[in-house]
């Protein structure tokens, strides 16, 4: 009897506890809805869940969650409070906050990106790039990369670029029957992996001829994993056990292949044999001037650039295709273009690409509809007023490219694909254009990207044209980048002087 009497006031003990801690975690949420409730705002859809459980339901049905906060702020203004459980994000759409804090290196990157450290528990992502909130380390990083990314240095990449723009092109001639049902975008992502990996890592996947080695397959794996981790509760499903074990085994193999691959390369270094003078050998040679760099975060920079330099590009030469094929009048303007400048000739030299202005217009207009990367966010650890609404501290601020390049205030007729926005004369967007962020943050790649994207594009200009398959949505997915979600089915014919794309509603 004295072991069932403890054993009940055991119990007792654990549910006033358990009661307690509930009561306490409430108290904190009501702490938090009264601290930030000032800020314009939806209604909660419920006390717990605030704003999750609305923003999950589009996740869950494939539907872009961006437009929802298009209209937020279309309704409520430029500043709108999000809810989730205690957390509190600020959507702001103020290009005087854009400038003031992405500009500035006061302002860190917030908590979201911790997510990235790990993929279901195994290291990913780290602190490279793209996720290292400590402005520090970060900055140490940034200076050793750098001269892998001058202008000066992408210019020798020209022929890699050529190199691989034409093994696609080869491979589009075999379909271009104009009956053959084509995906560009699993085509382009082909090529944007063949290049990152051969001139950051002089590595020689050849995913156009073979997709189905372990490499490029854990590669869309682990972006496919990175889209279902914004469900928190995917790690607990008793369905999904399967695909997070892949997902972790995908993770593993890319950071030992990494690993393997920078060993062999110091070794090379080390005894003075003849190397490639690729991203991967300047930043060694760098980090060995500086003292040294620790191999995990090497690592976690290889991840980072194979899945932040393949899949972005990729995304924005799809839906650059598509609505240049939706659009025939701008389409046959960038053709004249590529024929006045390149012509029949199959290697484009450096000097091409600033000379194909219309293109570069097109691209950006691209990225202002559909960036791959649509936004980015950051700590505020003081009480700052935008647009005259006071944002307590120790919150979260989003600054979101894709809503901001879709508001009328900004941009006139926004759902409009016009390129001649960015016409060097035109007016440049007040901070309100961000595809490649802003600040001391900005994209490394920015530069390497666009010109690989003008190399292929280019190229398919010159070479086809294209007919959009009848039936697609021209919807977007977001997979942790923004992507087409009916990857621009098309049916190609070699190029002809009067051949016209025809055009697809």
């Amino acid at each position: 009897m004295e072991l069932l009497g403890l054993i009940y006031w055991v119990l007792i003990l654990l549910l006033t506890l358990v009661v307690g801690c509930f009561l306490l975690y409430c108290g904190y949420i009501h702490y938090q809805h009264m601290k930030y409730d000032h800020i314009p705002g939806p209604p909660r859809d419920s006390f717990f869940f605030g704003h999750s459980s609305r923003i999950m339901e589009l996740i869950r049905k494939d539907q872009l969650v961006y437009d929802l906060f298009l209209e937020w702020v279309e309704k409520y203004g430029p500043v709108v409070r999000i809810n989730a459980l205690h957390e509190v994000e600020i959507l702001t759409v103020s290009p005087d906050s854009v400038k003031e804090i992405l500009m500035s290196p006061k302002y860190k990157k917030d908590w979201y990106y911790d997510r990235l450290f790990t993929i279901f528990g195994v290291r990913f992502m780290g602190k490279g790039l793209i996720t290292n909130r400590d402005h520090e380390q970060w900055y140490m990083q940034r200076r050793l990369m750098d001269p892998a990314f001058s202008r000066t240095y992408l210019k020798g990449l020209m022929g890699t670029f050529n190199e691989k723009a034409e093994e696609l092109m080869e491979k589009l001639e075999e379909k271009a029957d104009g009956k053959c049902h084509v995906g560009m975008h699993g085509m382009i992502c082909k090529v944007t992996l063949d290049v990152i990996s051969k001139v950051a890592f002089g590595m020689e996947l050849n995913s156009l001829e073979d997709d189905q080695t372990p490499f490029p397959q854990a590669i869309a794996f682990v972006l496919k994993a990175m889209a279902e981790m914004r469900d928190p509760f995917i790690m607990y499903s008793w369905k999904m056990r399967g695909f997070v074990k892949k997902a972790q085994e995908s993770a593993i193999f890319l950071r030992n292949t990494g690993r393997e691959l920078i060993e062999r390369r110091k070794k090379a270094i080390q005894n003075g044999e003849e190397i490639p003078d690729d991203i991967l050998t300047q930043i060694l040679k760098a980090a060995d001037l500086e003292g040294g760099c620790d191999t995990e975060g090497l690592l976690d920079n290889f991840v980072t650039f194979f899945i932040a330099g393949q899949e972005t590009t990729a995304n924005q030469l799809a839906f650059t295709l598509m609505e240049l094929i939706r659009h025939p009048d701008i389409l046959e303007k960038v053709q004249s273009e590529v024929d006045e400048v390149i012509g029949a000739k199959r290697d484009l030299e450096y000097d091409d690409l600033g000379k194909l202005q219309y293109l570069s217009q097109v691209l950006k207009e691209s990225l202002r509809l559909y960036p791959p990367g649509p936004g980015t966010t950051r700590a505020i650890e003081e009480e700052i007023t935008i647009e005259g609404v006071k944002i307590p501290p120790k919150v979260s601020l989003m600054f979101n490219t894709y809503v901001m390049g879709r508001m009328a205030k900004f941009f006139p007729d926004p759902l409009v694909f016009n390129p001649d926005r960015f016409h060097p004369d035109a007016p440049k967007p007040y901070y309100s254009y961000f595809p490649f962020a802003l600040g001391p943050r900005t994209c490394i790649g920015q530069v390497f990207a666009q010109m690989e994207a003008k190399v292929v594009m280019a190229k398919l200009m010159q070479r086809f044209e294209f007919e959009l398959v009848e039936g697609q949505s021209f919807a977007i997915m977001d997979s942790g980048t923004l992507r087409p979600m009916d990857g621009v089915i098309c049916r190609l014919r070699p190029r002809t002087n009067s051949g016209k794309a025809k055009k697809v509603d």
